[in-house]
């Protein structure tokens, strides 16, 4: 079979093992990534890698695990004991999405985690691609999803001489080309080949039409959440006053977050005092 695009006429054969090439040389070890391959670890890792580093989750997740080792323990744990964990990975509602998840396999599922992207995608904190990603990972399922790396992969390959392209035009690709016997290794490749281009070439995922450069983080509304739930995380109650003249931040600006945080359910107030809810 071969691939006609942008008249770049690549064989599907010569592309994947290109892929698989690589991956048998320097693919990536993480713990997540060994066998048996447990459903609660990969959704674990698959919620703690949206929109964060792989080097930082390392570490974190290795914790998390040691601390709440299944869908059980992380379902009954006080949600202070999980914002306390998830410090340093940003972007505090997956913590607390994670522990919605946990509570609804054990409330739904008995314990036992979907192997059906479109029961996962019900699920709080989890989208169509996370969906499928998980079931690729946790059940070896021949699902089809494109997340960051794997766009940069078939841009590379077959998007040369395109700008502003679409996943509805990648995800032909991706069908076609996805390994139905071992899917979970295939897309292991595709995400540490795409790696190793944003080293060594001008990263081609910002030729996508969904490219969005990340805002910075110093100084933003989201730090300051982030600072605020470091502080309640540590400590089981503060004085609102007090809490607010620890961030060393616009006063204004610190009390439009922590009435933020209350709507959400993040924390809550007692009397003058605020504490994780």
């Amino acid at each position: 079979m071969f691939i006609d695009i942008n008249n770049n006429h690549l064989s599907l054969t010569t592309f994947q093992q290109a892929i698989w090439n690589h991956y048998k040389s320097q693919g990536r070890t993480f713990a997540w990534r060994e066998p048996p391959y447990n459903p609660y670890h990969i959704v674990v890792s698959e919620i703690m890698l949206q929109q964060t580093q792989t080097y930082r989750v390392e570490t974190k997740y290795a914790q998390w695990i040691a601390a709440l080792p299944d869908f059980n323990a992380l379902a009954q744990a006080p949600l202070r004991e999980v914002l306390l964990l998830w410090q340093g990975l940003g972007y505090n509602r997956r913590a607390i999405a994670l522990q919605k998840i946990a509570q609804k396999v054990v409330a739904e599922f008995d314990g036992n985690l979907p192997n059906d992207p479109e029961i996962l995608v019900e699920f709080p904190g989890i989208g169509p691609a996370t969906a499928s990603s998980i079931c690729a990972f946790a059940f070896n399922k021949p699902t089809i999803f494109i997340e960051t790396n794997i766009r940069a992969v078939y841009i590379h390959f077959f998007f040369q001489h395109k700008t502003e392209i679409k996943d509805t035009e990648i995800m032909p690709l991706v069908t076609a080309s996805v390994d139905q016997t071992n899917p979970r290794e295939w897309y292991y490749a595709l995400m540490d080949y795409g790696v190793m281009l944003k080293k060594t070439h001008k990263n081609p995922a910002r030729k996508s039409a969904h490219h969005i450069k990340q805002s910075t983080f110093e100084g933003s509304h989201r730090q300051i959440r982030g600072m605020i739930l470091k502080i309640l995380a540590e400590q089981p109650a503060v004085p609102i006053d007090d809490l607010i003249g620890m961030i060393d931040r616009d006063p204004l600006r610190t009390k439009k977050a922590l009435s933020e945080l209350c709507a959400e359910g993040f924390v809550k107030k007692r009397g003058k005092f605020i504490l994780i809810g």
